[in-house]
């Protein structure tokens, strides 16, 4: 395998004439840390790598659902489960599920789902998930709530209902390995995708994951997955990647994937991270209950930042948002408008 060229992310505002721009966001960098297994991280200087990868490092990310990458983006969550483990039941009347969208005007986009991913989780059929995510959008519209919606399945009936209704994203949790339709299915209606990494279902993802090199075995797999979604019809400017915290992964696992986000820039595509409320963030920050985990959460969504990670999936919208517009203006050192 070929080294993998991770950009080091800077955000300091006396930033060098050489530096160049992570995917044209708010990080620079000067060096990269070349990743191969079998061999330790070497340290080399940006002028040292091949001029298509930096290309691929450095160019602009294109728009997705209405979103650009200029700035951080905050996908809000609205899980329409009975069972999640961080807000089972809180939303799964459609009435109150639109009433926490109401609560979410921050988040540039909202992320529904009807199916609990949490560990242990078993499939539910695609019928009951769409009978529970097909009223909210429709509420959603028709309440006025005008921000992009992704529907957050593994399923291409309960995408194909969603995207009829209105939806403007499909976030794959299995990263389109569950449903061999799904993929054709968001190529047919040119729908934006991401895909996302999981080692195992949700039922048993947890029990005892392995993994050769965590952060390359996941880059692999996403790297694989975009070439497969490309091949399927979906063109690369139309996909998201998400390393996948939590699933199928231990708190190192986890750890040492946010310890190199930035890596993940080398697939070419915008980076979204979705650790809000994730079991790692409780035992780090002894904060036993999902619901107290917001300061943890968003600290892992700034650190994230950093690494130039365009998209925070989060719990809390109106915080996140708040600690989103404090950290841009102390790193520029002035206010955004």
């Amino acid at each position: 395998m070929a080294a993998v060229f991770r950009p080091i992310p800077q955000t300091d505002p006396a930033r060098p004439a050489d530096a160049l721009t992570v995917a044209a966001g708010w990080s620079w960098f000067t060096h990269v840390e070349a990743l191969e297994r079998g061999r330790q991280p070497e340290i080399l200087p940006a002028t040292e790598v091949p001029a298509d990868i930096l290309e691929t490092l450095t160019r602009d990310r294109p728009d997705i659902a209405g979103m650009s990458f200029d700035r951080p983006r905050i996908m809000g969550i609205l899980n329409i489960t009975p069972d999640s483990f961080s807000d089972g039941g809180q939303n799964f009347p459609p009435e109150a599920a639109i009433h926490t969208a109401q609560t979410m005007a921050a988040a540039d986009i909202l992320d529904i789902g009807g199916e609990s991913t949490r560990p242990g989780a078993v499939t539910i059929p695609e019928q009951e998930e769409t009978d529970r995510t097909l009223p909210v959008i429709h509420g959603l519209r028709e309440a006025g709530i005008s921000q992009p919606i992704s529907i957050d399945t593994r399923k291409a009936a309960v995408a194909a209902a969603a995207l009829g209704a209105g939806a403007d994203l499909v976030n794959d949790v299995s990263g389109f390995t569950f449903d061999r339709a799904l993929a054709p299915l968001c190529a047919e209606r040119e729908a934006p995708v991401c895909v996302m990494h999981a080692q195992g279902d949700p039922a048993t993802m947890q029990q005892s994951p392995q993994y050769e090199d965590v952060v390359l075995d996941v880059f692999d797999f996403l790297q694989r997955q975009i070439a497969h979604l490309s091949a399927a019809g979906i063109p690369r400017h139309r996909i998201i990647a998400d390393p996948g915290i939590g699933f199928g992964k231990s708190e190192d696992h986890n750890l040492a994937l946010l310890a190199r986000l930035s890596v993940f820039h080398g697939l070419g595509v915008p980076l979204l991270l979705g650790a809000s409320r994730k079991r790692f963030i409780g035992r780090i920050g002894q904060a036993s209950e999902p619901s107290d985990r917001m300061p943890g959460s968003i600290a892992v969504a700034l650190a994230a930042l950093k690494h130039g990670t365009q998209i925070v999936r989060v719990h809390d919208v109106p915080q996140t948002a708040q600690a989103i517009a404090l950290w841009r203006a102390t790193v520029a050192g002035h206010a955004h408008g």
